[in-house]
């Protein structure tokens, strides 16, 4: 069977939206642990929108975090933010301080046993090669030429790679056929291997050599496939993206994920799905499921050791903490260092 997935760089224009309103979170949640946020963010053509809910004692100035999330991704052109936030209507502020959740919210987490990060292989494979070129164009003076759009992707034919793609931003002094050289050298052999069976492309529409902002619009929460699963599983729709930790999308999308690598882990199943639908106003999900690849059910089982409350949730996996920019990038899931990939017993 097919299975195809892409993962963009850092430069890309939705990933540049996601990467500064996830900042803007952070330095929310570092001045104020208990603060509530809804943010997107529009960019394009020198200049990125800021808009959405926030309530919190923080107070900093996000235009100049926006410029300078934009400069440490690798753009030296200049940003001007335009920044509109308000507090809560009266009607989501009530809902708040019941307790229950904001809006109707569907979130799946996933776990499979083929890969030591627990994650399908497709989606190992097209960040693994993503963030081998990103750490190239920032460490490497080889790869100075390097510029910060781009995207991968890699298809996958059962455990055999049949086709990598890069779109890579690079300077104009690049000619083609260096660009492609010195890229599967260092970037896909490393990563995949010899190329024997593989159908490889590196700018196959020829030299790119504006992206960005400069080249295209950006909207945040928009890669939701690439930041969970690669299109591969069921996903609700709904993004983490510019959302305090509280938000069911966030705080339910960790939680489904930790519990079913745990489950694999365990060795209950060698892949299990979590489903779970949180409802507004209810404090409770309205409805979770629990599925092992074989069929098994393991939902009644899963309610007994799991509080999937929110406001549980985010104690549990300390989600109060800063950790949103670091994971706005390949993919939230099957990384180090953050507490959803953490054993949870």
């Amino acid at each position: 069977m097919l299975k195809v997935v892409e993962a963009p760089f850092p430069g890309h224009p939705d990933k540049m939206c996601d990467q500064i309103v996830e900042a803007i979170v952070d330095e929310y949640l570092r001045r104020d642990p208990l603060s509530r946020l809804d943010l997107q963010a529009l960019g394009s053509h020198g200049m990125i929108m800021i808009g959405g809910v926030v309530d919190s004692r923080a107070d900093f100035d996000a235009s100049d975090l926006a410029r300078r999330v934009y400069t440490k991704i690798g753009y030296t052109d200049g940003l001007e933010p335009f920044v509109n936030t308000e507090r809560p209507t009266e009607d989501v502020a009530r809902t708040i301080v019941q307790g229950g959740a904001q809006g109707t919210t569907v979130v799946h987490g996933y776990a499979t046993r083929e890969t030591r990060e627990f994650m399908p292989r497709p989606v190992v494979y097209a960040n693994a090669l993503a963030k081998r070129v990103d750490d190239l164009r920032r460490t490497d003076p080889l790869f100075s030429w390097l510029k910060p759009d781009g995207k991968v992707q890699v298809a996958m034919d059962g455990e055999q790679i049949v086709g990598v793609t890069l779109i890579i931003e690079h300077e104009e002094v690049m000619e083609q056929a260096q660009v492609q050289s010195l890229l599967y050298d260092e970037v896909i052999v490393p990563i995949c291997g010899t190329d024997e069976g593989v159908k490889i492309l590196v700018n196959p529409s020829g030299k790119f050599t504006n992206g960005g902002f400069a080249a295209g619009v950006g909207v945040s929460g928009r890669k939701v496939l690439a930041d969970s699963y690669g299109g591969l599983l069921p996903h609700g729709g709904a993004s983490t993206a510019g959302k305090d930790p509280l938000k069911p999308a966030r705080a339910g999308s960790y939680m489904a994920r930790a519990v079913a690598k745990q489950l694999v882990s365990e060795g209950t199943a060698n892949n299990v799905l979590v489903t779970i639908v949180y409802t507004a106003g209810m404090k409770e999900p309205t409805l979770l499921s629990v599925r092992g690849g074989d069929g098994l059910d393991l939902t009644d089982i899963v309610k007994k050791r799991f509080d999937f409350r929110p406001e549980a949730i985010v104690e549990r996996l300390k989600l109060r903490q800063p950790w949103y920019e670091a994971t706005s990038v390949f993919g939230q899931f099957g990384r180090p260092g953050v507490p959803w990939e953490d054993a949870l017993e």
